[in-house]
Order: C-alpha cells, then structure tokens, then sequence
C-alpha cells in the first residue's frame, strides 16, 4: 500500500514537472513567435519594405516581357536598366513619405502596378497590343474582350498577384500592422528629403529619356515598350492622348492633299498597271461583301481527320479568284476590319474609330457605290448600339441598315449573335427587295471568340472532328469556324435559288485572327504541314486571313502578291469604274507589291519589317549594313518603310483632324 502511494506520488511529480516543461517550452516557442512577428512587423513598416516590393516589381515586370513582347527573344540589358531606374523612382518617392504613408504607398504601388501588368498581359494576348489609355473610349464595349478573359487566363498569371494577396491575408489576419505615426529625428528627416530629391532627379533625366524613346514609335507598341520600358511607354500614352492633335503630322487639309497627291502618283508610276483587264467589268452588276469572323487563312484548303475544315469556302475560293495573302490589320476588332474596309485608311487604336471618330467625313465606299447608282445595305446579326454600328452607318449613309431587330427571325442566338445561317438567309431574302444593282455589305459573327457555339440548335451542322484537340481552345475554333463554314455554304445555295448569284461579284474575307500567335495546339497543327515553322511564319500567319473573289467570268485565278483590306475599296473602284476619293489602299489586281499595318509592319513578296527586316523564306534577318543584298534593294526597303510612315501619317490625320469635312 506505501508502494503504490510512493508510485502515485512519484508519478505526480514526473507529470508536474513535464507540465512545466511544457509550459517552459510554450512560452520559450510563443516567445520565439513574438519575436518573429514583432520582427516580421518592424520589417513591414520600414524602409526595407519598399524595397522588396521594388525588387518583386522588377521580377514582375520582367515576367511581363517574357510573356508579351520579347517571348521568343532575349530581353535587351537596356530595357532591364530602364525598367529597374522607372522602379527605384517609384520606391526613392515612397521612401520620402513618413513611416504610416510609407508602408500605405507601397501597397498600394504593388497593387496598381500588377493591375497593370496583368491587364497588359491579358489585353497582349487578346490583341498582341497592350492597354492604351485612349481605349477608355471604348469602355462601352468592353463585353467582347471581357467574355475572352476566362480563355487568357492562365496558372503562371497569378504571380502578378500572388504576393498583393499573401500581405491582406497577413493584414487581415493581423499578423501585420501598419504602425501609428512616429516622430521622425532630423536625420530620418533629412534621408527622407534626399530620397525625393534622388526621384525627381531620376524621373526628370534618366526616366524622361526612356519616355522619349517610347514616343519615337508611335504606331508600334511592342518598340516603344521595348526602347521605354512598359511604364515610360504608358507615361508617353499619356502625354501622346493629351497632345493628340498636335502630334498629327497635318493639321490642314491642303498640306495633306499636297503630299498624298505625290504618295499616289509614285504608286500610279510604280505599280499602277494591272497584269488583268479588269478595269469596269464588274459596272452594273450586283457587289455582295461577305467579312468572316475570325476566319484566317491557314484552315483554308486545310483537313482534320480527314475532313476539310471549310469545305463550302475552298469551293468558291478555288472555282474563282484566291488572294492567299491577305493581311488584318494590326488591331483585332471586327470594327477596325470594317472600317479600313469602308474608308480604306488605317483604323485609330482598338475600336477607336467607330467609337471616338464615328462622326468625322470619310470618302466611303458606300457614297462611292450610290455615286454610281447603287441602292446600299449593311448587314449585321448585332443591335446598333454595339461598337456604334447605328450611328456609324447613318453617318455613311447607307439606304439600308439592317441590324438584328431589323430581322425577323431571331429564333437562333450564337454567343449573342444573329446565327449566321439566319442572318445569310434573310439577307438574300432582303436583297430580293433591293432596287439592282446594289451593294451589300455582311458581317457575319458565329465564329466569334469565345469559340463555343453557345446556342447552335443543331450540333450536327459542325461535321468534323477535330482528335485531340477537343475541348481547347484551337479546337472550339475549329468547329466553330466549320459551323461558319457551313452557314456560307447556304449562302451560296441562297444566292442560287434567288437567281442573284451568277450576275454578283462576290468578295468574302475574315475580319482579324481568331487564335492567339503562339497558340500551341495551333503551332502543332501548323507544324504538321510545315515542319520548318519559323518566327516569322507563324507572325505572319497570326495576321493573315482567309480572302476570296468572284467576278463573273474568272474562274481559278490566285493573286499571290500581299493585299489588305485598305485595297478593297480603290480595288471596286476599279472594277466598277467608280470615284473612291482619299484612299490610301491600290487596286488589288494592280503591281504594288507591299502592304503595311498600323502597327509600323511591312509585308512584301519577299520580306517581313517588324523593326528589323527579315526574309519571309526562311525567316533570317537581313543585314542592311552588310552587302548581303544589292544597293537597289536595300533602297527599296527604305521606300517601303518610307511609304508605311507617310501613309500611317496621313491615315491618322484624317481621323484626328477631320481633315475631309
């Protein structure tokens, strides 16, 4: 019985004694977290913050290049020491503010700053441009680029935010605490003075040069991103919307005239004469405009599984007139297609034309078809009030403007659109009713991103199966393109029975590009008929789309030589004997042998220009300072590049200034 008391007691103090322990330990462990957080929060509110998040902000950014402009490049020392001078002047301004505003300012410049980056990313990938502060003009339709964002997005994007989102999980979870005000001494005081002065004196000389140099390109984004950083090229945005006016190289209509009357004779005299005799054989016939969206040129003539991807359109391509090398232009909108297509000039930013310069005086080609005694139609599955089509085509004119609540059946919405096969038959069906000849411009939308067909009644209209790239997004592109395919096909049938199609000249061409450039399960298919795939291959089958003609009495005829869709317009004018007015396209039958994009690219039969030349060959830069090509052909390379600069100048001249009112 003693035994077992001694036992108890013995026990009781082995477990007194490893409570203790414990205890000891605990407090040892709660201490060593103390001291952790009250570190962890020393660090949080003092100069030392900042510069970390400097130093994220430059991994950051560097991320962004890699993503965007320099993907398949080696990122230029220069743009990383510009880059790293834009961020010490943000973190030398934050260092200059007292402790509180201090750790408050740092936050709020990494959230801002990986706002932007990610939303450039984003916008990169949707456009291959990034954001511009003069597409707050066109916030009104953002819905089509926001119904894309879900396919962006990808895993890797979320290092732009991930370290935004670790700090307001320490913050809500009061781990970390911004500190209350504290007196500074006079040497703090005078260490925060010369860090503002350090920043001003980095922004007015060292930054200010990087803006420069960002405003030495005014049409290509990726070089002035390239030459001034992401943040000097947005601080050059600023100042370029600003100074819009000013920064046109004309701001009087006699001055433009004067050296767009010398840019179109050099033109006539070089590239004038057309290889056809085509000239007025198109007058009094019926002219239909088809524009496909997002059709590009690569799925033509193309099988997947052993099923042609577009069967109805390689027929009427192959039975008439193929233009292989039709280019977009370099922005991505189905609007700016329209109106380089309607205009023939080059179109302001994304959408900006239609949304901020609607209202300006163009020589269109639909006052170009009335002057000839056409009865005009626009046609388009969308209401008016969408990228301001209403408004626009009022303001050209046009005797019929047929938009969705001017069609009565609108049984079948695809992703928000009038299905093609509804608008293409209702169309002939108004065409009927139209005074001959007319013109007749459609737009059609069921291939539009995001690609998946939502509200297609019957799924057996897409006939091909697209392995394994089910269920990507190159594949939803595929079968939407197939589907597009088959509405054109009833088109066609359409014209037939209506007895319009035989006596119509037909052009049919996709809008702008539906799959990004360095889309994988797209470059796989590529690949499969071009092993030897280069960068500049898949550049310029990023900006190629499908094109197609029919005249009657031209059968199996292909233009090889690049056109664009400033060259439709000066192209019917020909055909039909018309009066286009200002147009800064050439005929598409004609010699000229080179187009340009807004973008400040060139594409000729031979050579690609994105800030340097290279072969389209074999996709080797050229060596302008080497004599690895002629004297004769190096100066024709500067005409071209000479040429996109005085028609991109004159272009935006026009739009900014009104300079035909």
């Amino acid at each position: 019985m003693e035994n077992k008391e001694i036992l108890e007691k013995m026990e009781n103090r082995e477990e007194t004694k490893n409570k203790e322990i414990i205890k000891n330990e605990e407090k040892k462990e709660k201490k060593i977290m103390n001291r952790i957080l009250c570190g962890l929060n020393k660090f949080f509110n003092s100069i030392a913050f900042p510069i970390l998040i400097g130093v994220i902000l430059l991994l950051k950014t560097i991320l962004f290049y890699e993503n965007t402009i320099t993907v398949r490049e080696i990122i230029d020392k220069d743009l990383i020491i510009g880059t790293s001078m834009f961020i010490i002047t943000f973190i030398c301004i934050i260092c200059a503010l007292p402790n509180r505003a201090r750790t408050v300012s740092t936050i709020i410049l990494d959230i801002l700053l990986s706002v932007l980056l990610l939303g450039d990313n984003l916008y990169y990938k949707y456009s291959s441009s990034v954001l511009s502060v003069a597409q707050m003009t066109n916030l009104q339709y953002g819905e089509e680029i926001m119904g894309t964002i879900p396919m962006l997005l990808e895993f890797k994007q979320i290092l732009y935010l991930i370290d935004v989102f670790i700090i307001f999980i320490l913050i809500l979870s009061k781990i970390l605490k911004i500190e209350k005000k504290k007196k500074a001494n006079w040497k703090v005081n005078v260490l925060r003075i010369l860090s503002g002065v350090v920043a001003i004196y980095l922004f007015c000389t060292v930054d200010a040069k990087y803006v420069e140099k960002a405003g030495e390109d005014p049409y290509n984004k990726d070089a002035q991103v390239k030459k001034g950083t992401i943040y000097g090229y947005h601080v050059a945005d600023i100042e370029s919307l600003i100074n819009i006016k000013k920064n046109a190289k004309y701001n009087n209509k006699e001055d433009m005239l004067s050296d767009y009357e010398k840019l179109k004779e050099d033109y006539n005299e070089k590239y004038g004469e057309s290889n056809y005799n085509l000239e007025g054989i198109a007058k009094g016939k019926n002219v239909i405009i088809v524009q496909l969206e997002s059709v590009q040129e690569f799925v033509i003539n193309k099988t997947i599984n052993g099923k042609e991807i577009t069967p109805n359109i390689n027929k009427f391509i192959n039975e008439n007139i193929e233009f292989p090398n039709m280019f977009m232009q370099s922005y991505s909108t189905t609007a700016d297609s329209e109106f380089s297509t309607v205009t023939s000039l080059y179109p302001m930013e994304n959408g900006m034309s239609y949304s901020r310069y609607y209202s300006n005086k163009y020589d269109d080609i639909f006052t170009m078809f009335k002057n000839e005694g056409y009865d005009t139609s626009y046609m388009h599955g969308n209401y008016g009030y969408f990228w301001n089509r209403g408004n626009v085509y009022k303001s050209f004119g046009v005797d019929h403007l047929e938009l969705k609540d001017e069609f009565q059946d609108t049984s079948e919405d695809i992703m928000g659109y009038l299905s093609d096969e509804l608008l293409y038959k209702q169309a002939v069906e108004k065409m009927e009713t139209y005074n001959m000849p007319f013109f007749s411009y459609i737009v059609s939308a069921s291939s539009h991103t995001a690609f998946t067909l939502d509200g297609l009644q019957d799924e057996s209209k897409v006939n091909i199966d697209v392995g394994k790239y089910k269920d990507t997004f190159f594949g939803n592109y595929l079968e939407s393109v197939n589907y597009a395919d088959y509405a054109f096909g009833t088109f066609i049938e359409e014209l037939k029975k209506a007895d319009l199609y035989d006596n119509s000249v037909i052009l049919i061409y996709g809008d702008h590009n539906g799959i990004d450039m360095y889309n994988e399960e797209m470059l796989d298919f590529l690949g499969q008929t071009n092993p030897n795939l280069n960068d500049v291959d898949i550049k310029l089958n990023y900006i190629r789309v499908a094109c197609g003609m029919k005249i009657p009495g031209i059968k199996n005829l292909t233009i090889e030589k690049p056109v664009n869709k400033l060259d439709i317009e000066p192209t019917f004018e020909y055909l039909i004997n018309g009066q286009a007015g200002i147009s800064l396209g050439t005929n598409m039958f004609a010699r000229k042998d080179f187009v340009c994009l807004n973008n400040e690219r060139i594409v000729t039969s031979r050579y690609y220009y994105d800030e340097k030349w290279y072969r389209r060959k074999d996709g080797t830069e050229v060596n302008l300072e080497s004599n690895e090509i002629p004297e004769d052909e190096k100066e024709l390379l500067d005409e071209y590049y000479n040429d996109m600069k005085e028609e991109l100048a004159i272009s935006t001249s026009i739009s900014i200034n009104n300079l035909l009112k």
